[in-house]
């Protein structure tokens, strides 16, 4: 018996046509059949040379056609010609259109689209977690954006809520006692970013999470004066750099990384 040949035709890359083909044929104790992808038609010249092949082989075509022009002319045409054609997408479509009462996007590749964009996110969820707290200067030179400032500034929750928005971010805390990395300096510096806090904002967060911690308040962490030395070399390292400051005083991270996106699309344009 002559090996049946699957034409599976696509306006996209035709994954799913192939995927859905081949789990049936598994039904069929894995049935050997020719499977010929044919993907990105577009128009209905393609269609007829499809059809001709197909004539001539006496195959089956398996097709997830969007564009309704296109679908429709293959479904004559696989009428016309007495050709075995099973449409996977158009029927689910039109059930769907009656139920939503709006019309479908009717844009092909949407499949692929969103799995790029799940991947890109967690992608920048990778790099959040790798490049936090400065763990690892290299980083400034792949990120997005980049966020210093003193410790409890909201820089690694700020970071992870930018990566569910796809956007690769790094953070460096500054701190008098060390050195901020050579890196930082050479980056462009409108991918940096400076978070800015009141001292009396940041001296009541710092002991609030002392205390969470069962810790002394009183600690230097938490001292007033420390603190003012910390902004007072934030303010400095920001102004060599020469980034961008928000202040995240009396900010939720959500209104702060709003903000950011803001800038990157105003950068940008």
């Amino acid at each position: 018996m002559t090996e049946p040949i699957i034409y599976v035709v696509s306006d996209s890359v035709g994954e799913t046509a192939e995927l859905v083909t081949i789990a049936a044929l598994r039904q069929f104790n894995g049935s050997d059949a020719l499977i010929k992808r044919y993907p990105y038609i577009e128009n209905t010249e393609d269609i007829d040379q499809i059809i001709s092949r197909a004539i001539k082989d006496q195959g089956m075509i398996v097709y997830t056609l969007v564009k309704p022009e296109i679908r429709e002319y293959m479904k004559k045409m696989t009428h016309l010609h007495q050709i075995n054609g099973i449409d996977i997408m158009g029927p689910l479509m039109d059930k769907f259109e009656k139920k939503f009462e709006r019309a479908p996007l009717n844009e092909p590749g949407l499949v692929r689209k969103l799995d790029e964009d799940y991947f890109k996110r967690i992608e920048a969820i990778e790099f959040a977690v790798k490049y936090d707290d400065g763990r690892d200067p290299r980083g400034l030179l792949r990120a997005d954006i980049i966020l210093i400032g003193v410790s409890r500034t909201s820089k690694t929750p700020l970071s992870q809520h930018l990566a569910l928005k796809s956007i690769k971010v790094a953070n460096v805390p500054v701190l008098p006692e060390i050195d901020p990395p050579k890196e930082l300096f050479t980056v462009d510096p409108k991918r940096c970013i400076g978070l800015k806090i009141s001292p009396e904002k940041l001296n009541h967060i710092r002991r609030e999470r002392l205390i969470a911690l069962g810790l002394n308040d009183n600690a230097s962490y938490a001292n007033i004066e420390r603190i003012k030395k910390e902004l007072e070399y934030f303010d400095l390292i920001s102004r060599k750099i020469g980034c961008t400051i928000i202040d995240v005083t009396n900010k939720a991270v959500e209104e702060t990384a709003n903000l950011i996106i803001s800038y990157m699309n105003h950068k940008k344009s």
